[in-house]
C-alpha cells in the first residue's frame, strides 16, 4: 500500500470511525423513540402523555449521547495507538534502517543487505538504495580487481623486459670485450642483439594496444575484403616466416573466390599473428606443425589455426581469454608475454561483430575458431 494511502486510511479510522458510531447510534436510537411516540399517538394519548413521553425521550437522548462519546473517548485512543504502531512499523523503522546502511556506507562497510518489507514511496526508496548499495559494491570489488591486474601487468612487463635487457647487454658487453672475435661471431650476437629488440619491440606495441582497448579507443578502418585473397596473403606471409623457423605450416581454403567480409584487414591480421605467436611459443614437440583452414558456414567465415602443440588444460579453457591471465605462471614467465594478448585477440573479435573460441588436448595441440560475418548486399525495394 503506498504512503498516501496508508495516511489517508489513518484519517479515515481516526476521524471517520467515530462518526460513523456517533451518527449510526443516534439514528438508531432518534428512530426507535419515534416510533414510540408515532405508537402513543395512534392510541389516541393525551397531549400531556406525549409531551411528557417527548421530555423523557430527549433526557434518555442525551444520556445516550454521553455513553456513546464515552465510548468514542476509549475506542479512539485504541485507533490511534494501533494507527501510530503501525505507521511507525511502517515509516520510522525503514527510515532508521535507512540511517544504519548509510552509516554503514559512510565507514566503508558495503557487505549487508537492506531489506525490503513494504511496497510503498519508502520501499521503492529501500530498494534504490540496496541497488546502490550492489553498485557500489561491484564497482569497489571491480577496482580492487583493476589494481590487482594492474600490479600483474607491472610485474609481468617487468620481467619480459628485464629479459630481452639483460640479454642485449650481455652481448654488447661480448662485442666490446672483443668475445665475439671472428666475423661469424659478431653477427651471431648482433643478430640476437636485433632479435631481441623486436622482442621488446612487440610488447610495447601490445602494451600501447592495450591501452587503447581499455578506453575504447582502437583505431579500425572497416573495409570490404575478398576472403579467399586476404587469407591467401597471410598464409603466403606466415609461411615464408615460420619456414625460416622451420615450422612445418599448411593452408586450406574452402569458401568460394567471390565471398567478401567487412573487416579491419590490419586488426585481423593482428589476431592471427597473435594466435601463430602463442602457437611457436608454447610447443613442445620437435617438429611444430600449425594449419589454418578457412570455411564458408553460412552468413559467415571461419577460420580454424590448429597446432600440435602442448595444449592447455580443461580447467584453464574457460579463461584463457581473461586479461592477464596465464596457465602457468611459472612457465609462461620464462616465456614471455604479458597476458593480454588473447583478451585483444577476443576484443578485436567482438568488435567486428564476430567470436572466438578454442578447444585442446593436452599433449596432442589446440585449435582456434575464428568465425568472421560475411559481408552480403541488402536489395533495395524500388
Amino acid at each position: 500500500m503506498k504512503l498516501r494511502s496508508k495516511l489517508f486510511l489513518a484519517f479515515f479510522l481516526i476521524i471517520g470511525i467515530p462518526m460513523i458510531l456517533l451518527s449510526a447510534g443516534v439514528v438508531t436510537f432518534t428512530q426507535y423513540h419515534m416510533d414510540e411516540l408515532y405508537e402513543l399517538q395512534l392510541e389516541a394519548a393525551t397531549a400531556a402523555e406525549v409531551a411528557e413521553a417527548g421530555k423523557l425521550f430527549a433526557s434518555q437522548v442525551r444520556e445516550y449521547i454521553s455513553d456513546l462519546m464515552l465510548v468514542i473517548c476509549l475506542v479512539v485512543p485504541i485507533i490511534v495507538i494501533c494507527l501510530v504502531f503501525w505507521i511507525y512499523h511502517s515509516i520510522v523503522t525503514p527510515i532508521h534502517m535507512l540511517q544504519v546502511a548509510t552509516q554503514n556506507i559512510k565507514n566503508g562497510n558495503l557487505d549487508f543487505e537492506v531489506q525490503v518489507h513494504n511496497k510503498d514511496e519508502i520501499g521503492e526508496l529501500c530498494e534504490d538504495f540496496e541497488e546502490m548499495r550492489k553498485r557500489l559494491k561491484d564497482n569497489a570489488e571491480e577496482k580492487v580487481r583493476t589494481d590487482q591486474q594492474n600490479k600483474e601487468l607491472i610485474s609481468n612487463i617487468s620481467h619480459d623486459l628485464k629479459t630481452p635487457i639483460t640479454a642485449i647487454k650481455g652481448y654488447v658487453e661480448g662485442l666490446l670485450d672483443g668475445v665475439a672475435d671472428t666475423p661469424e661471431k659478431q653477427q651471431k650476437y648482433l643478430q640476437t642483439v636485433y632479435n631481441k629488440a623486436i622482442d621488446m619491440d612487440h610488447l610495447i606495441n601490445e602494451l600501447t594496444f592495450y591501452s587503447k582497448i581499455d578506453t575504447n579507443k582502437i583505431p579500425y578502418t572497416f573495409n570490404r575484403i575478398n576472403v579467399v585473397g586476404y587469407f591467401e596473403d597471410c598464409a603466403e606471409e606466415l609461411s615464408l616466416e615460420l619456414e625460416d623457423e622451420h615450422i612445418g605450416f599448411t593452408y586450406q581454403n574452402y569458401v568460394d573466390d567471390s565471398v567478401q567480409m567487412i573487416a579491419d584487414a590490419e586488426q585481423i591480421k593482428r589476431v592471427i599473428n597473435n594466435i601463430i605467436g602463442n602457437s611457436k611459443k608454447y610447443s613442445d614437440k620437435q617438429e611444430t606443425k600449425i594449419r589454418m583452414t578457412v570455411k564458408d558456414v553460412g552468413d559467415f567465415v571461419q577460420v580454424e589455426i590448429e597446432d600440435n602443440g602442448k595444449g592447455i588444460a580443461a580447467k584453464d579453457l574457460p579463461y584463457i581469454f581473461d586479461r592477464f591471465y596465464r596457465t602457468d605462471a611459472s612457465r609462461n614467465s620464462s616465456k614471455g608475454g604479458s597476458g593480454i594478448g588473447l583478451s585483444i585477440v577476443k576484443k578485436i573479435m567482438e568488435d567486428h561483430g564476430g567470436k572466438i573460441w578454442v578447444t585442446s588436448k593436452e599433449g596432442i595441440g589446440t585449435v582456434m575458431y575464428l568465425v568472421i560475418r560475411k559481408y552480403q548486399e541488402v536489395p533495395v525495394n524500388e
